[in-house]
């Protein structure tokens, strides 16, 4: 009897569209899931679920989940099944996990699977990229009784926000502030997704009031992007004196002239868009809510049509002389010296 006894015939693979649900209301009587892809956090989060819904959230302090790592495995190869028979002083399903998996360790982990019975310890293996050739996919693709979940670096979509909110325990969201997690969730790594929500939780804590954009603002991250946000700001309401400040610190953060050039002329596109566009800042994408929504209206307002054209003109101008090979002017005197010269149009 050989470890493919036990295949049907039939492709056992998770589809994105199920894979989320499935993690979160997993099969008790699977012999398990090895769940895969080239993001490790997304992993992680998708395996942290998984583990969860399968032993509840005090599995691992009642010790019904073993871990495992693939180095501690090659050592000792009778760690993984040992783990699976093992049973728990405390009633309840138990996980054996086994993590950072690879081809290398498909004899110990297919004698493993096919030894498993009905009351072993269910099966959660991570693993990096696998290929389509990958003996370890096939094992569980195949497998009568496993599953193999494919994670992809794909932003998630309103729909998977919207099931995170209602696991976080959010009862009532206000105007836009969906549409703008949704957005935020595809700006930042699923980590850092992950830490804004949880702290929106404790933020919205003992506040019954709906969620609302400013809310979400007070929790997201910061990073250089609130530095660029300054600065651009500044040039495109005329505050001239303030931009030399915040260049030199964001300089000293290792920005470079040319990414500041580029943020720059990606901000004035889209005040020449809302101010040119019958649809106005709605026809922005990705769209924009709260208070930097009226704050690039009021600046489209300012700018116009043609003087946000003549400074996205400047801009490119400004963008051609730090690529050109010729240049021999300070990159970051060049950008300053647009960008000053912009905020003195603003103030026209």
């Amino acid at each position: 009897m050989n470890c493919f006894s036990q295949l049907t015939g039939v492709i056992l693979k998770l589809p994105a569209n199920r894979a989320s649900t499935y993690f979160e209301a997993p099969e008790a009587d699977r012999l398990g899931v090895l769940i895969y892809g080239l993001d490790a956090m997304r992993v992680a989060l998708k395996r942290q679920a998984l583990v969860k819904s399968l032993i509840g959230p005090n599995g691992e302090k009642e010790m019904r989940l073993s871990r495992i790592s693939s180095s501690e495995l090659r050592k000792d190869p009778a760690l993984f099944s040992d783990a699976i028979k093992s049973q728990s002083f405390f009633p309840g399903p138990r996980v054996t996990l086994l993590e950072d998996a690879s081809d290398t360790l498909i004899k110990i982990i297919s004698a493993a699977v096919e030894d498993w019975n009905t009351g072993d310890a269910q099966i959660v293996i991570t693993a990096g990229q696998l290929r389509a050739t990958s003996g370890l996919r096939k094992l569980f693709e195949v497998h009568a009784n496993a599953y193999a979940a494919a994670i992809y670096v794909n932003p998630p979509t309103q729909q998977e926000v919207q099931a995170r909110l209602d696991k976080a325990g959010f009862k009532s969201l206000g105007s836009h502030a969906l549409e703008a997690l949704t957005a935020l969730s595809r700006t930042i790594e699923p980590g850092d997704f992950q830490k804004t929500l949880e702290k929106l939780a404790l933020y919205k804590l003992s506040d019954a009031t709906p969620v609302t954009i400013e809310d979400i603002e007070a929790c997201a991250p910061l990073s250089n992007e609130a530095g660029l946000d300054d600065v651009l700001n500044c040039v495109a309401e005329g505050r001239s004196d303030e931009i030399s400040p915040i260049i030199e610190r964001l300089i000293s953060q290792g920005t470079q002239p040319v990414s500041l050039c580029i943020s720059a002329t990606r901000h004035f596109k889209s005040l020449f868009v809302i101010a040119s566009d019958p649809a106005g800042i709605g026809a922005l994408r990705p769209p924009v809510y709260g208070l930097r929504r009226d704050r690039l209206q009021r600046q489209a307002a300012s700018w116009g049509v043609a003087k946000s054209k003549l400074a996205l003109e400047m801009l490119t101008d400004a963008d051609l002389n730090l690529r050109s090979a010729g240049q021999n002017a300070p990159g970051i005197a060049l950008v300053e010296r647009v960008m000053i010269r912009l905020a003195m149009m603003a103030i026209r």
